[in-house]
């Protein structure tokens, strides 16, 4: 008698906190996210076949402006990849139908400081990725991709999320700390 197959989900969990100028928190989330197409396959070449290993990895805001705006329509979607990214109005998105939004003060996009994997999961609590905001907008979510570069359009997209308490207003002199949980359940 043959085993019945087991099916192991892979997602990330992202907790997200901004803070005002004086450190006070204005709001929190915690998103569940979509693992596109390319940071799946990326998870399996690099696991079972051994290829080369991404080391680095980094955060990125998505903007709400013109989210879902692009070519399917969709918001985030299992195409989505690294390649696809645009970044500001009036460059809106035509492919990944999301833009990313880069008016903080880091010259890159933040770099995700892992801890040990404990209980089937690897997070950044104890170093969560910061964002200094420097222009007032309205974010939809964020991403975590191999590339560091603001706005670049390399590398692995490896998730992607939008907030589950709507669209989040950031103003200039806030901060945004987010913490994310990648989880084999």
């Amino acid at each position: 008698m043959q085993s019945p197959a087991i099916i192991v989900p892979i997602k990330n969990v992202y907790v997200v906190e901004c803070f005002d100028k004086f450190g006070n928190l204005r709001w929190k989330d915690i998103i569940e996210n979509l693992i596109p197409t390319e940071g799946a396959n990326d998870w399996l070449d690099k696991y079972l076949s051994g290829s080369a290993y991404t080391a680095s990895w980094y955060m990125g805001l998505v903007d709400a402006a013109n989210f879902g705006n692009g070519t399917s329509g969709a918001g985030f979607d299992n195409s989505d990849t690294a390649a696809k990214i645009t970044t500001t109005t009036p460059n809106y998105p035509t492919t990944n139908d999301w833009q990313e939004w880069t008016s903080y003060s880091e010259s890159t996009r933040p770099s995700i400081t892992w801890d040990a994997a404990s209980n089937r999961s690897k997070s950044n609590n104890t170093t969560p990725a910061s964002f200094s905001i420097t222009a007032n907008g309205t974010l939809k979510g964020l991403f975590v991709i191999s590339n560091s570069t603001k706005g670049g359009t390399t590398g692995i997209l490896m998730g992607e999320g939008t907030f589950t308490g709507g669209d989040r207003a950031v103003q200039n002199g806030d901060t945004v700390n987010a913490k994310v949980t990648c989880q084999i359940a």
